[in-house]
């Protein structure tokens, strides 16, 4: 009976005494694998068969398959024959096999198709199971660099990723085709201390910023004459003279001069969502086949595909269910303990990340030792078949301790000690107990890797109905070598406005081409990679700006781009940019055709009339602005924000208080000086007059007392004597009292000037 819609039949459990097959069917879950599978057996032990299985199971549950195939066994997935009659077997069957059994080939076929109809009614499975695999599912085999199957465009375009694909995502795409590039020319290149990774990853994220596409002899051409101007902090001439550029341009230009390069950009682009999803709309399993390959190329290969799956995959709403489930057949070489080839990371990563977008990853060994044990700590899924050696069996234990926690390791051990062919051991981190299952019998026909012929027999309609894909030829240019008696390509006719010589331009007018790397060509849309030309006009003009009263004299540069030019030119219509002369070349980057202009750039008068428009439009119209605090009479500078002005107007303000605050000061010192200086005077004015009253009381007691006495006893005295004598007295008495008049004034200017300090 057929799974359980969401399941994966894999076979029947096993009595473990006895070995007998019981009627309990083993399933997986499909959701479980989101959490990851690894398939690990010795050769011989069916590891092959049970990933098929899987995969026939996935497809018959309506989910697409990526399959990777180093060694040509899963192509066998197409080999499936409905009506299971010799006729069917005979162009299959390996005629060795039939050689060593002493029959014919059309016997050795009976006898094959025999098997598989007796091996799929014992496990309750029919003709009609085989036909309705064929009709559910789409089957692909892939040889990208060869013609044998349907070929795989892999290096023929870097597109770059949709939008809303996050940085992270971009740079690992573009680190792992530049790795996987390098290592197929013979460069180890380390993403951070390699100028060529670094030259290499920094022109694709460049054309991928601009939302353009390379072609892989564009990357080369784009390595002689970057059109970068800086690698980090250096002038790129500095960082990677062109000397050094040319010889690296000459490496990858070697490989695109291959007589087999062409075979490598043949076929449908390589996008997960179209590989896994037929036209109609029918899940596919898409079988990448790389025997054929070098294990340079194998890493190339694996490497772009995986990382572009990733990118496809991280565009997708995260789910719980099983979308989509990428199996490599054998991992071996892919993703190893210690070293670091360029698949390791897409493979860690998709371990890691894609369970959270539905996407699950099983992984097929016969060494779990050669298995970096991060790999196998991130499966969830186990299928354990006979292992080759203990070591083998210890590694395993780790990973499956590492997983799922609380494992029983030395009966898991001795069970797996004792399996026989085509025999495994189940185990989920879901905490059911492990159970031992034989395979059911695989739909397809198993006869081993297929041949080259063979896959181009099986894929003979899907080539014939693939799109012609154009070659490239050694110097990057498009254009294949025509087949027999075609006719070869030629170049499109030019449109009616084209010129196949730059239009005419006035003497003296200087002519150049814009630079692809000019930070402003995408502004005008201009396309780097077009060979159709168009005229525009840049100007530079020197602007003065000079105001007394604003202790203003500013220059600066405007410069501006006018596209696309017509016979009057609006001055207002100029796209101000900032050019250099780095922005202008002598020569265009690639020949090509010229747009007819409609503006007479051959009459210098056009010229001198747009200029005088363009200088009157500027003295008219631009302004700079400044900024003014009247109460200081400050103004701010051209290129001084609002914050940054009043900052120097509150210290200005500041200033000129302290400024104020010193001349008050000086002030009341002058003020306060010729007070202490009256105060000096006013106090010696008050201790000389108090002096000259001493003296003169002193001198108007005794003077009058002996005038008085000399008076009255002075015997001849008159009365008219007396009396003068008193009028005398009383002078000297009035002289006194005027003297300590004056005192007391003096004590109250002195008081009066002592108040005032």
């Amino acid at each position: 009976m057929p799974a359980p819609a969401g399941h994966l039949e894999l076979g029947a459990r096993l009595d473990p005494l006895t070995r007998a097959r019981t009627a309990e069917p083993v399933h997986v879950r499909a959701s479980d694998l989101t959490t990851h599978g690894v398939i690990v057996g010795m050769t011989g032990s069916g590891k092959t068969g049970l990933g098929i299985v899987a995969i026939e199971e996935a497809l018959l549950q309506g989910i697409p398959v990526l399959a990777i195939d180093p060694k040509g066994d899963l192509g066998n997935l197409l080999l499936t024959f409905p009506d299971l009659s010799p006729a069917q077997f005979e162009p299959w069957v390996n005629p060795g096999d039939a050689e060593r059994k002493g029959v014919t080939v059309a016997a050795y076929a009976e006898q094959q198709a025999a098997k598989w109809r007796d091996g799929l009614q014992g496990w309750g499975l029919g003709a009609e199971r085989v036909r309705a695999l064929r009709e559910r599912a789409d089957l692909v085999i892939y040889t990208p660099g060869s013609s044998a199957g349907v070929g795989l465009d892999v290096v023929g375009s870097l597109t770059p990723p949709a939008e809303g694909v996050d940085a992270e995502t971009r740079a690992d795409e573009i680190e792992g085709f530049v790795t996987s590039l390098l290592g197929l020319v013979g460069i180890e290149a380390d993403p951070i201390a390699s100028r060529e990774h670094i030259l290499l990853s920094s022109l694709i994220g460049h054309a991928w910023a601009q939302g353009r596409a390379l072609d892989l002899p564009g990357l080369v051409l784009q390595v002689t004459d970057p059109p970068l101007r800086k690698l980090g902090v250096f002038e790129l001439d500095t960082f990677f003279p062109a000397r050094d550029r040319m010889a690296l341009a000459m490496r990858l230009n070697g490989l695109i001069a291959a007589p087999s390069f062409a075979t490598w950009t043949q076929g449908p682009p390589l996008d997960p969502a179209t590989l896994l999803r037929a036209p109609d709309g029918r899940p596919r399993c898409a079988i990448v086949s790389l025997a054929h390959l070098s294990d340079a190329e194998r890493q190339f290969v694996v490497t772009l595909l995986l990382s572009r799956t990733i990118t496809w995959m991280r565009g997708l709403p995260g789910t719980s269910d099983l979308r989509a489930l990428v199996y490599m057949d054998e991992v071996f070489g892919y993703v190893p303990p210690t070293a670091a080839p360029p698949s390791k990371k897409p493979i860690l990563t998709l371990l890691k990340q894609a369970r959270a977008f539905g996407v699950g990853m099983v992984l097929s060994t016969q060494n779990p030792v050669d298995v970096d044990y991060k790999a196998l700590s991130n499966a969830g899924t186990w299928m354990i078949g006979r292992l080759q050696t203990e070591r083998d069996k210890a590694r395993l234990m780790d990973g499956l301790s590492s997983a799922a926690g609380g494992v029983d390791t030395n009966a898991l051990g001795e069970t797996i000690s004792g399996l026989g062919a085509r025999e495994f051991v189940l185990h989920t981190t879901r905490g059911a107990p492990p159970a031992l299952f034989t395979t059911r019998w695989a739909l397809s026909y198993l006869r081993g890797p297929l041949t080259r012929d063979q896959i181009q027999r099986l894929m003979a309609d899907r080539m014939e109905k693939a799109p012609a894909h154009p070659g490239v030829d050694a110097v990057g240019s498009s254009g294949a070598a025509p087949s027999s008696g075609a006719s070869a390509p030629t170049s499109p006719p030019l449109a009616d406005d084209a010129l196949l010589a730059p239009p005419t331009v006035a003497a003296g007018v200087p002519v150049y081409h814009l630079d692809p790397a000019a930070p402003w060509s995408g502004s005008i849309g201009a396309n780097p990679t077009s060979d159709r030309y168009e005229a525009a006009v840049v100007a530079r003009v020197q602007l003065l700006f000079d105001e007394t009263k604003a202790d203003l004299r500013h220059q600066e540069e405007w410069e501006a781009v006018f596209f696309p030019l017509e016979r009057v030119v609006d001055p207002t219509s100029g796209l101000q940019v900032d050019y250099d002369a780095r922005d202008l070349r002598e020569r265009p980057v690639r020949a090509g055709s010229y747009v007819a202009p409609e503006a007479p750039l051959d009459e210098r008068r056009w010229f001198s009339e747009l200029e005088a428009a363009l200088k009157e439009h500027l003295y008219r119209n631009r302004q700079v602005e400044v900024l003014v605090n009247r109460e200081l009479k400050l103004y701010s500078r051209v290129d001084e924000d609002r914050a940054a002005f009043a900052a120097r107007c509150h210290d200005a303000a500041e200033t000129e208080e302290d400024a104020e605050a010193a001349r008050i000061r000086d002030r009341m010192e002058k003020r306060m000086d010729s007070v202490r200086q009256a105060l000096a005077k006013a106090e010696d004015r008050v201790e000389e007059l108090q002096e000259t009253a001493r003296h003169r009381r002193s001198q108007e007691v005794l003077s009058g007392v002996g005038s008085v006495l000399s008076a009255f006893l002075g015997g001849k005295r008159t009365t008219r004597s007396i009396a003068t004598e008193l009028r005398r007295a009383s002078s000297r008495r009035g002289s006194t009292a005027g003297a300590v008049q004056r005192l007391d004034s003096a004590v109250n200017r002195a008081q009066e000037n002592e108040s005032e300090l």
